[in-house]
């Protein structure tokens, strides 16, 4: 492969994980996600539910774990979706153009977005950033309103039309700028390949 300027291979290699990293976040959170991974992904707390999210009662025969072991659980399964989608449209992508991203490059990236995008998904730290740059009124402000099968509306603070998800949109794309360009630093600096 004939090599380019390093400047030239930086950025190129740059803009192409930083499309891949940034468009890829909305197919693998709307399309790939499983809705019951989505609304079990920040349930915290002690109770008792069953692997299928039903309450738990005392003469319960099925194996049980709390709340927050199951939105642990979700979030878990969502990310390892979302990165497998991610790595390997990364190398798809790149190798479609006769470039090769070393591994521990490919690792490093999606460490940073894996677990950065555990993170935000589970709600806290978001809601912590919100409150630290003053977003919480907006999270408020934004919500919308569900219907029931029943024909019960709710308010739901975090789904589809709220501000809850543009922000966490704008949060993983914001880092993928930062895996992107570790990716591109670890496969371009001097000795890794």
């Amino acid at each position: 492969m004939p090599r380019l300027p390093l400047v030239t291979e930086r950025l190129a290699l740059f803009a192409t994980l930083l499309a891949t990293f940034g468009e890829l976040h909305p197919a693998c959170d709307h399309c790939i996600q499983g809705s019951k991974t989505a609304s079990r992904k920040r349930m915290y707390g002690e109770d008792l539910v069953h692997a299928d999210g039903t309450p738990a009662t005392e003469d319960s025969t099925r194996p049980t774990m709390t709340t927050g072991t199951l939105g642990r659980r979700a979030v878990a399964c969502h990310v390892a979706s979302y990165t497998a989608v991610q790595l390997a449209a990364t190398i798809g992508i790149t190798r479609a153009f006769g470039y090769r991203v070393t591994p521990a490059a490919l690792l490093a990236g999606a460490a940073i977005n894996a677990s950065t995008h555990a993170a935000i998904d589970r709600g806290a730290l978001l809601l912590w950033l919100a409150k630290k740059t003053g977003k919480t009124g907006y999270i408020e402000h934004c919500q919308t309103v569900r219907m029931d099968d029943d024909g019960t509306l709710t308010r739901e603070i975090n789904g589809p039309g709220t501000a809850w998800m543009e922000l966490d949109a704008a949060l993983h794309r914001a880092i993928g700028i930062g895996g992107a360009a570790v990716t591109t630093w670890l496969t371009t600096r001097p000795g890794a390949r």
